[in-house]
């Protein structure tokens, strides 16, 4: 069963250009930006048999990925609520 990495692109859609212009002007949601790349990755990879690891090892990167989801989701909120 094939499986298709959480890219923050497909996760938010419609925001790209905020993404973008967030990652420029914040260091720290780049920083997550990165983080989350770098999390979602490894999922991926385990996923996808191409990298073992343990059940536990699989959740708590999967509960990592959404809280750093859920904070980016926050920031890009916030920007939007800032630009209207």
């Amino acid at each position: 069963m094939p499986h298709t990495p959480h890219e923050l692109g497909a996760e938010f859609p419609d925001d790209h250009a905020v993404m973008h212009a967030l990652k420029v002007s914040s260091p720290h949601f780049a920083h997550l930006a990165d983080t989350y790349h770098d999390v979602n990755r490894h999922i991926h990879r385990i996923e996808s048999l191409i990298e073992p690891a343990s059940d536990e090892t699989l959740t708590e990167l999967k509960r990592q990925r959404l809280a750093l989801k859920d904070e980016i989701a926050a920031l890009i909120a916030a920007d939007k609520r800032a630009v209207a």
